[in-house]
């Protein structure tokens, strides 16, 4: 498995995949699905979006970006998703390993995620692990798919 900027070819593989988690409705704040069109554009709007590949196969990805303009445009953002019928095989861990370096290539100073899921406890276990600190939580900061509200806990990572 490698982790890799993506190219165009790979953007229906990425939007298949980023649309899982939409479809879940437990992670992503998104509710739309991207099309091969907005996907695109999507993509191609972010500092830099990578995906993890292996044998011409697309398994995973993330897009990084400011999380803020101006004086608190050090702070960069992530999101990750990791095709429904891979998980476990740890290319979470390889993707967020990769952002890591990719955000301070890029000159930022610092990785926030702004809401994770308080019952997404494999990100939250992994963030963990590589040295990500939670702010807090903000009670139902997020909507469920199914309507009801979840806590969401803040992290951040110096780069």
């Amino acid at each position: 498995m490698i982790i890799r900027e993506y190219l165009d070819s790979d953007v229906k593989s990425m939007a298949d995949i980023w649309n899982e988690i939409v479809e879940e409705g437990t992670a992503f704040p998104q509710e739309e699905y991207l099309t091969e069109e907005t996907a695109k554009e999507f993509f191609a709007a972010q500092t830099y979006t990578a995906v993890a590949e292996e044998n011409g196969c697309i398994y995973g990805l993330y897009i990084l970006h400011p999380n803020n303009v101006g004086r608190c445009g050090h702070i960069c953002n992530a999101s990750y998703a990791v095709a429904n019928s891979v998980r476990g095989k740890h290319i979470g861990d390889m993707l967020v390993k990769d952002c890591l370096i990719q955000g301070k290539a890029h000159g930022f100073g610092v990785l926030q995620f702004n809401a994770v899921v308080e019952s997404n406890i494999h990100a939250r276990h992994l963030y963990e692990r590589l040295g990500f600190v939670q702010l807090g939580t903000i009670p139902k900061g997020f909507r469920m798919k199914d309507g009801s509200y979840a806590n969401i806990c803040p992290y951040y990572h110096e780069l």
